[in-house]
């Protein structure tokens, strides 16, 4: 596989895009609705959301994908998935790059997240980028009641993080 091209998600990346998540989250895969709803607000002067996925130039395939939605100054990250084959490659961290990208861009101060408390990798990445997790969402992850750690980050203090070395 070759390095996979960061793109705006588009409809025609829904049913590549929902395999994934039927894969790396069987039990609380989002629906089609769910991308379809968040992909409507994604384009036109007043978008308040980024959707991004990694396609593999080479082949076409779908290797990840990521979603934020912002208002107010706040902006959430909704997902991020990476496929397995592409796990240790930095692509995930890409993918946050992005979203964190679009998220200065749209002037917002802080950015949050839930994570499952289970998911110590996903947990490692957001650290590194200076997420700080602030609580938790109980049984948050259903049908498998799972908790959810939610994180944040201010959005000034890591671009000065970043400026300083």
């Amino acid at each position: 596989m070759s390095t996979p091209v960061l793109r705006e998600m588009r409809w025609w990346d829904i049913a590549p895009v929902l395999d994934i998540e039927r894969e790396l989250f069987p039990e609380d895969a989002w629906s089609p609705g769910m991308f379809w709803s968040e992909l409507a607000h994604a384009r036109g002067p007043q978008a308040t959301r980024r959707y991004v996925v990694a396609q593999d130039p080479a082949d076409g395939r779908i290797a990840g994908y990521a979603g934020l939605a912002a208002a107010g100054g706040l902006a959430d990250v909704q997902t991020i998935a990476v496929t397995r084959d592409q796990w240790g490659t930095g692509l995930g961290a890409r993918l946050l790059t992005d979203l964190l990208q679009h998220a200065t861009a749209w002037e917002c101060d802080e950015v949050l997240l839930e994570v499952r408390v289970d998911n110590t990798r996903a947990q490692k990445l957001y650290e590194r980028f200076g997420f700080e997790p602030i609580g938790f969402r109980r049984g948050y992850y259903q049908p498998g009641n799972i908790d959810a750690l939610v994180m944040r980050l201010h959005v000034h203090d890591a671009q000065g993080t970043r400026n300083h070395g």
